[in-house]
């Protein structure tokens, strides 16, 4: 069973009526396991409740879940880690012509240390920790590629040869499984299973592809520094793809201590987003979480090193001129004023980037 995993610190827990992923071993800090087949080929719709009702359990306990039997192939996977692998192996001029810009577009590379996530709202202040720690990460951001105003930047085919048309078809398919955990989300809340489609059916999403190179120990001994600090994430969901090396750590919520997410085969970290907590009138939980270095392999006395890493995120977004105010069923009074999709999404960018 791909599962049954065992560390001093780390255990896989699967009771045969739900699976948690109990992370350290603090038993109050519990990531569900979910079986999403049981949504996508539920033979009823006490079936089809009781998984959506887990999704929603996950994230108002801690804001996060893993997806499993979700439907995206191993392959298409595999095949998105390669072509992205390829990209940031590209020569950094030829990275840097694709270079973000503008946070209303989003889109294009990120060079390391010009990126520093963080809770504060404050441009100077995160210009100081960028200064003096900044994320040990190099990102390519591709946003949907037909938007009227924002282009994708892409490399030259011949630079990497189907780059942009595996980019595209996992896009669409990072997409459609949002669809239908939005619509798990939807039945758990007690709305219509179909509330969030047209909501979300402009597909103003973020896929990031993210590299983060080895790096020597010495550099990481920075206070604050981390591959990429602490923070939480601006839309209503992440669907974020791991490779093997691990380093995610999710903030356990009664504690405030970071305890590692690590990676299981074949299954997606999903995560709430700060406008989902504000559209649910913070009914579900939008948790801090960073990704710190895994252990270093020692190349001296005194140096260590750390491996490379790849992530691929997803960030789920409402259509941009939507209005998220409080969802039915989350409270009689709302505790935020309304706001549009795009006016929340780009304020928080504007700066998070140099």
């Amino acid at each position: 069973m791909v599962f049954a995993l065992r560390a001093r610190s780390i255990a896989f827990r699967l009771p045969k009526a739900r699976g948690f992923a109990t992370i350290s071993e603090n038993p109050s800090f519990r990531i569900p396991l979910i079986d999403f087949s049981k949504f996508l080929k539920a033979t009823s719709a006490t079936e089809k409740r009781q998984t959506a009702e887990d999704i929603v359990a996950g994230f108002k306990e801690v804001g996060f879940i893993y997806l499993h039997k979700h439907g995206i192939p191993d392959a298409t996977v595999k095949n998105a880690f390669t072509k992205s692998a390829e990209f940031f192996s590209l020569p950094k001029d030829t990275k840097q012509k694709l270079a973000w810009e503008d946070p209303r577009s989003n889109r294009g590379y990120v060079a390391i240390g010009r990126e520093r996530v963080t809770q504060s709202a404050d441009p100077s202040e995160i210009a100081q920790l960028r200064a003096q720690a900044p994320d040990y990460k190099e990102s390519m951001e591709i946003g949907r590629n037909w938007d009227p105003t924002w282009k994708n930047q892409w490399p030259q085919e011949s630079d990497a040869p189907r780059f942009k048309e595996s980019m595209l078809g996992f896009y669409q398919t990072c997409h459609d499984l949002h669809v239908y955990v939005m619509r798990a989300i939807a039945l758990g809340l007690n709305l219509e299973e179909t509330f969030f489609d047209k909501i979300v059916d402009q597909q103003c999403h973020n896929l990031r592809l993210l590299s983060y190179p080895p790096i020597k120990t010495n550099l990481l001994e920075k206070d604050g520094q981390a591959r990429a600090g602490a923070h939480s994430d601006y839309g209503t969901l992440t669907l974020l793809f791991q490779d093997s090396v691990g380093g995610l750590e999710v903030q356990n919520p009664h504690t405030k201590e970071f305890q590692p997410a690590p990676p299981i085969p074949g299954s997606i970290v999903i995560n709430a987003g700060d406008l989902l907590a504000r559209w649910s009138n913070d009914v579900l939980r939008s948790t801090l979480h960073r990704v710190v270095a895994p252990p270093a392999k020692k190349v001296s006395e005194t140096e260590g090193i750390t491996p490379k890493r790849q992530s691929i995120a997803f960030f789920c977004n409402p259509n941009f001129d939507a209005l998220i105010s409080c969802l039915p069923n989350c409270g009689k009074e709302a505790k935020y004023a309304p706001v549009t999709t795009e006016e929340y999404i780009v304020g928080r960018l504007a700066v998070t980037y140099t």
